[in-house]
């Protein structure tokens, strides 16, 4: 995983929304993910009624509130967390890739952008290094989502002309 960020551009958030699907399995790393993000969408002006947070038991469930939120929601872009650590099998890498296709399938179908913050680890300690540690990837995840939504407005808004 790199530990090279993208530069970060101002993105306009008035009047996007976000939603969020966060799962409840490793919850203390999860909930780090959730924070550094909220953190990143509201320093960035977007208002708190506009942001929707949806928890779901794992990240195997996250596409499909993700998806939820993309067809019954004005999203402007949804935000997926969770946290997958590798044990004694490689259950971790075949969630974390299933859930990767899911939430592309489901950009391209809705036209609603999706982030995929689903982290896969293969230890514990990189976990808590992304979610909770040095390494923000929450708060990278909520950049993407900021310029994505604010990409999506564009076209939208181009369309109408």
């Amino acid at each position: 995983m790199s530990h090279d960020s993208p530069s970060q551009i101002p993105v306009r958030s008035a009047g996007l929304r976000f939603g969020l699907v966060a799962a409840r399995f490793n919850q203390p790393l999860v909930d780090g993910l959730l924070a550094r993000a909220l953190t990143v969408l509201q320093a960035a002006g977007v208002r708190e009624k506009d942001i929707r947070v949806i928890r779901v038991p794992g990240s195997h469930e996250v596409p499909w509130a993700a998806q939820q939120l993309a067809k019954a929601s004005r999203c402007d872009c949804v935000i997926a967390l969770g946290v997958l650590i590798g044990g004694d099998t490689n259950h971790h890498e075949m969630v974390g890739a299933s859930v990767s296709q899911a939430l592309q399938s489901i950009a391209l179908t809705t036209g609603v952008p999706m982030i995929n913050g689903v982290v896969v680890a293969h230890t514990s300690a990189q976990a808590r290094a992304r979610c909770v540690g040095k390494i923000n990837r929450g708060a990278e995840f909520a950049q993407a989502a900021l310029e994505m939504a604010a990409l999506r407005s564009t076209f939208r808004r181009n369309k109408k002309s």
